[in-house]
C-alpha cells in the first residue's frame, strides 16, 4: 500500500516538473531596464544638458515661481507629480543643483561641498530661482512637451536651454554598461569659446572646478574617453614647521583629505605632529611639522601618499536621438552654441509672427474706426450678413496689409467695445503702427545677422551674471613625484651577512640604515652576485653578503668598485660600474660564472669616487713584486656585464684600502624648469650651473628675503621667487627698496654672512617692499623722477650702485638713492666685470652631466696602457708583474 501512495506521488512530481526557459523573458527584460536606466536616469541629453530628475525640477519650480522663495520640501512634492521615484532622490538632486551656485538662488543650510556637511532637512531650507535660470532655461512657445508618467500634467522633453548648460555644471552618472563624467568648466571661458565657435575660429576648453586647486590638463584629451586630469591641493609653507591647505582637490572634501593624511601617517608615509581643520567658508587645513621633518619633502609626500593629489577620468556621455552617444567637450559645447543659435532665431521668428499680427490688427483696427466701417452693420439681421458687411467695407482700404483679412479678423473687430471706438486717438494709433514697424525692422535686421545677434546676447549674458565667476582652478604641468625619493624612512634595516638574511624583523643582527616598506635593498655577496628586492621583515639573499643599501633607481652617480677572481684559480679582474636598472628579485652573476669565483675588493661609492688600494700576492715561485697599487681612477666605469680588467694572473693574499678616492664623475649640471617651478638634472629649462657637494643656489623672494640652500631635486620653490641662481660667495647682492617710515628709497649691497640662516634685507614695515635688486657685480639703475606742478622734470639719472655705496652688512639700512619724488626705477645693462670667478666660468657644451673623467696619462713602470677593445677579454694584462 505504502509502495503504491509513493509511486503515485513521484508520478505527481514529474507531471508539475516542467522546464521553463527564461533567456528570451531575462534579454528583453535587461535590455529594457538597461536602456531606461541610460535614458531616463544617469545621463544627460544633450539638447539641455539635464538628466530627467533635474529637468522636472527646473520645470516644477517654475510652475512655484512668484518671485518668492519655497520651502525645498514643497517643490519636491510638486516635482513628485512629474517624476515616479521617491522624495530622497529628488531632494539629493535639488542640493547638488543648489550647490553649484547657477540655477537656484538658495536660503538655508544646503550643505558644504569643502568640508562634505550635508543639507539640512527639504523643510528647513527653501529656494527659487535665479534670474540666470529665468533667462536661459525658460521658453513656453518653444518648448515641447509630452505627458508625465501617469497621463495627468505635461512636462517639457527638453528645456530650451539657450547656454552650454552641461560643460558648466558638469554632469556624473552611472548606467548599466556605461558612465558619464563631464567636468565642470568656466563661466567666462565657456562664453568665450561660444562666440569663437559663431565667428568660425578654434577654441580649447579646460576644466575649472569650484573647490579650486591645481589641475594638470595635459593629458585631458578633450574630455574624452582615455584622457586624465591630475589634480592638487594647493599647499604653502606657513613656517619652517607649518603647512597650509587653502584649497582641495575636486571629488575631495576636507574631511577624506584630513583622513587620508593621518592614515597616511599611521602608516609612516609621511610624518606629522597633529593637523588642524579651521575651515568654514574658505579651507584652511594647517598640518604641524616635527622639527626635524623637511617641509618641501613632506608637501611631495603629501602628493604622491594622500587625497592631495587625486587623478580624474572625464568620460563625455550625452544622450543624443534617444541615444548614448560620447562626445569630447569641444564637441558638445559645438552642438550647445549651435543649438542656442537655432533657439535664439526660432525665438525671433516667433516675435517677428507676433508683432505682425499686432501690426495687422493694429491696422485692420485703425480701417474700421477710421473709416466707420462699422456703420455698414446697422441694417444686417443677421450673424452672416454681419461679417459680410463689414468684409465688403474693409475691402477698399486693405491693399496695403501684408495678408489677406479672414473670418477671424473680422470676428475680433465685432468684439471692439463702443467706449473704445469713441475715445479712438488717430495720431495714438499711428504711432502705435509706426513702433511696431520699428520692432519689426530691428527684429529682421536680428535674423539677418543672427551670428552677430547670438554674439550680442552671449555677451549680455557674462556681462550680466558673470560677476565673480573667474576661474578659481589653476592650470600647471604637474613634476612627477617618485615616492620612493619622498617617503619617510621610519623602519630600520638589518643584515645577517654569514647566513644571508636582509630585513626589518632581524633586530638582533647588524643594523644598516633607515627605510620604509615601499624601499628597495640591492645586496651583493661574495661570489659575485646581485639582487635587488623589496624590503621586507626577513628575505634571503645569499650567504656571505658583502654590501647591503637601499637602491636608487635609474642611479648613475654610484658607482661600484670590485676586484674578482674567476673560479678557483684564475686571473684577478678589476671592474667599475653603475646599477641603473633591473628586474626585482632575480639574481645577478658579477664575475664570469666560474665556479668558485670571489669578490676579493668591493666598494660602493655615491659620487664615484675612485680610491687607491694595494694588492699583495702570495710568494709563489720566482714571483718579483708581491705588493703594488691599483688607482680605481684609471678604471673605466662601464655597464655592470663587462669582464673587466686584468690585475695578476698570481694569487691574491689580500687587498688593502690605501688612499680616500675623490669622484671621478663630472659636477651635477642642474636646470631649473620655470614651468613647473622645480630642479632638476634633465635638461629641461634654465640651466643653474655645475654643481659639487658643497656648492648652494642662492634664492631671493619678492618680500625682501635672501638664503642660500642646497641644491636638492624636492625643493619646491614659490611664485615670490625674484632670484634663483648659483651662489658665489663673494658676490655682492645690490637692492633698492622702500622704506614707508623716511618715506624715501635706499640703496644697499650686502653679502650673505650666515649661509644656513634665512634673513630679511629690507625693513620689517608692512609697506616696505623690494624695488629693484641685482647680483651683477656692477649693476647700473636708471632713476625717473617725477614731474614736479609748473616745474620742468628733472632728467633720468644713470647710478653705478658699485660706486654708490660699498657692501655692508645685511641688515644695514644703506644710503639713500635721493630726496627727489621718484617716478620708477629701472635696471639697467651691468657694466661689463672682468675679473670672472672660476665657478661662474661658462661650463663645456657637455651634454652628459655625469659623464666619466679617466686619467690621461697612466702611470709608468708596472702600469701600462690598455688598448680598451682587448681589456675586456683579458688580453693582455692591465698589470705586468
Amino acid at each position: 500500500m505504502e509502495e503504491h501512495q509513493e509511486g503515485a506521488q513521484e508520478e505527481q512530481f514529474e507531471k508539475k516538473e516542467e522546464l521553463i526557459r527564461v533567456t528570451g523573458m531575462y534579454k528583453d527584460w535587461f535590455l529594457d531596464y538597461a536602456s531606461y536606466v541610460i535614458l531616463e536616469r544617469a545621463v544627460p541629453a544633450i539638447e539641455d544638458g539635464f538628466k530627467p530628475v533635474q529637468r522636472r525640477i527646473m520645470h516644477s519650480m517654475k510652475d512655484l515661481d512668484d518671485g518668492r522663495y519655497n520651502k525645498v520640501a514643497n517643490i519636491v512634492g510638486h516635482t513628485m507629480q512629474y517624476h515616479p521615484h521617491g522624495d530622497a532622490s529628488i531632494g539629493d538632486a535639488m542640493v547638488q543643483i543648489g550647490q553649484k551656485d547657477l540655477l537656484i538662488d538658495t536660503q538655508g543650510n544646503w550643505g558644504n561641498i569643502l568640508t562634505g556637511d550635508r543639507a539640512a532637512a527639504p523643510r528647513y531650507i527653501e529656494a527659487r530661482l535665479s534670474k540666470f535660470a529665468l533667462e536661459v532655461l525658460y521658453s513656453p512657445k518653444l518648448t515641447e512637451w509630452q505627458l508625465s508618467y501617469d497621463g495627468r500634467k505635461n512636462e517639457p522633453v527638453n528645456l530650451p536651454v539657450k547656454f552650454p548648460l552641461l560643460l558648466a555644471q558638469g554632469a556624473e552618472g552611472i548606467a548599466v554598461g556605461l558612465s558619464t563624467r563631464v567636468l565642470p568648466h568656466n563661466f567666462h571661458e565657456l562664453i568665450e569659446a561660444s562666440i569663437l565657435h559663431l565667428r568660425g575660429k578654434k577654441f580649447k576648453l579646460f576644466p575649472d572646478f569650484p573647490t579650486g586647486g591645481v589641475a594638470d590638463i595635459s593629458n585631458y584629451n578633450d574630455g574624452l574617453r582615455g584622457g586624465k586630469v591630475r589634480v592638487r591641493a594647493k599647499i604653502s609653507q606657513l613656517d619652517k614647521n607649518t603647512l597650509v591647505i587653502n584649497e582641495i582637490p575636486y571629488g575631495t572634501t576636507t574631511t577624506s583629505l584630513i583622513d587620508s593624511i593621518l592614515k597616511a601617517n599611521d602608516k609612516g608615509k609621511i610624518k606629522i605632529k597633529k593637523i588642524e581643520d579651521n575651515t568654514a567658508a574658505e579651507v584652511e587645513i594647517l598640518i604641524h611639522l616635527p622639527s626635524s621633518i623637511s617641509p618641501d619633502k613632506t608637501i611631495d609626500a603629501l602628493f604622491a601618499f594622500t587625497q592631495c593629489e587625486n587623478s580624474i577620468s572625464p568620460l563625455g556621455c550625452v544622450i543624443i536621438d534617444h541615444k548614448p552617444i560620447f562626445l569630447g567637450v569641444s564637441e558638445i559645447l559645438r552642438r550647445s552654441t549651435d543649438h542656442t543659435l537655432e533657439l535664439l532665431k526660432r525665438e525671433l521668428e516667433i516675435k517677428l509672427n507676433e508683432l505682425e499680427e499686432q501690426w495687422h490688427f493694429a491696422s485692420l483696427e485703425r480701417i474700421f474706426i477710421e473709416n466707420r466701417v462699422y456703420r455698414e452693420i446697422e441694417e444686417e439681421e443677421t450673424w452672416e450678413g454681419v461679417i459680410r458687411a463689414i468684409d465688403e467695407g474693409l475691402k477698399p482700404f486693405t491693399k496695403h496689409l501684408k495678408r489677406e483679412v479672414t473670418e477671424e479678423d473680422i470676428i475680433r473687430l465685432t468684439e471692439i467695445r463702443i467706449k473704445r471706438i469713441s475715445k479712438f486717438d488717430i495720431d495714438k494709433a499711428q504711432q502705435k503702427i509706426e513702433a511696431l514697424e520699428g520692432e519689426i525692422a530691428q527684429v529682421k535686421h536680428h535674423l539677418d545677422n543672427i551670428v552677430d545677434f547670438a554674439v550680442d546676447y552671449f555677451k549680455k549674458l557674462k556681462k550680466d551674471y558673470g560677476q565673480d565667476r573667474e576661474r578659481k582652478t589653476e592650470l600647471r604641468i604637474f613634476d612627477d613625484i617618485e615616492a620612493t625619493k619622498v617617503v619617510i624612512r621610519n623602519t630600520k634595516l638589518y643584515v645577517n651577512r654569514k647566513e644571508g638574511f636582509v630585513g626589518t624583523s632581524l633586530k638582533k643582527e647588524e643594523y644598516v640604515t633607515d627605510c620604509s616598506d615601499i624601499d628597495d635593498v640591492i645586496c651583493f655577496t661574495a661570489d659575485g652576485t646581485m639582487m635587488v628586492t623589496k624590503v621586507d621583515s626577513k628575505t634571503f639573499i645569499g650567504k656571505d653578503i658583502i654590501h647591503v643599501a637601499i637602491f636608487k633607481k635609474k642611479d648613475k652617480r654610484t658607482i661600484y668598485n670590485m676586484i674578482y677572481r674567476d673560479g678557483k684559480g684564475g686571473n684577478v679582474y678589476v671592474k667599475r660600474f653603475a646599477v641603473t636598472s633591473i628586474t626585482r628579485d632575480r639574481e645577478y652573476d658579477l664575475t664570469q660564472g666560474k665556479k668558485d669565483s670571489k669578490v676579493l675588493y668591493f666598494s660602493a661609492n655615491p659620487n664615484g669616487e675612485a680610491e687607491v688600494v694595494t694588492v699583495f700576492l702570495r710568494q709563489v715561485g720566482s714571483i718579483r713584486k708581491v705588493k703594488f697599487d691599483l688607482d680605481f681612477a684609471e678604471v673605466l666605469i662601464k655597464g655592470r656585464n663587462v669582464k673587466g680588467n686584468i690585475v695578476t694572473k698570481y694569487s691574491v693574499k689580500r687587498i688593502e684600502l690605501k688612499e680616500e678616492g675623490v669622484s671621478t664623475l663630472k659636477p651635477r649640471r642642474i636646470w631649473f624648469d620655470e614651468t613647473v617651478k622645480r630642479l632638476n638634472v634633465d635638461e629641461r629649462g634654465e640651466l643653474l650651473g655645475e654643481f659639487r657637494g658643497e656648492d648652494r643656489l642662492l634664492v631671493i623672494t619678492q618680500d625682501g628675503v635672501a638664503k642660500t640652500i642646497k641644491p636638492e631635486l624636492t625643493t619646491r620653490f614659490d611664485e615670490e621667487m625674484v632670484v634663483l641662481e648659483k651662489w658665489v660667495k663673494d658676490k655682492p647682492i645690490s637692492a633698492i627698496y622702500w622704506e614707508p617710515e623716511k618715506e624715501r628709497y635706499y640703496v644697499k649691497r650686502f653679502l650673505i654672512e650666515n649661509p644656513d640662516k634665512e634673513e630679511k634685507f629690507i625693513s620689517e614695515h608692512p609697506d616696505s617692499f623690494l624695488e629693484v635688486i641685482s647680483t651683477d657685480y656692477y649693476p647700473v639703475a636708471e632713476v625717473v623722477y617725477t614731474k614736479p606742478k609748473g616745474k620742468e622734470r628733472r632728467e633720468n639719472d644713470e647710478i653705478n650702485l658699485e660706486e654708490f655705496i660699498s657692501v655692508k652688512g645685511i641688515k644695514a639700512l644703506g644710503n639713500q638713492l635721493t630726496t627727489e619724488k621718484v617716478n620708477q626705477i629701472n635696471l639697467l645693462d651691468p657694466i661689463p666685470y672682468e675679473g670672472q670667478n672660476e665657478d661662474e666660468e661658462d661650463t663645456e657644451d657637455e651634454t652628459d652631466s655625469e659623464k666619466d673623467i679617466t686619467a690621461e696619462d697612466i702611470k709608468s713602470g708596472e702600469i701600462k696602457k690598455v688598448d680598451k677593445k682587448s681589456s675586456s677579454d683579458g688580453q693582455p694584462s692591465l698589470f705586468d708583474e
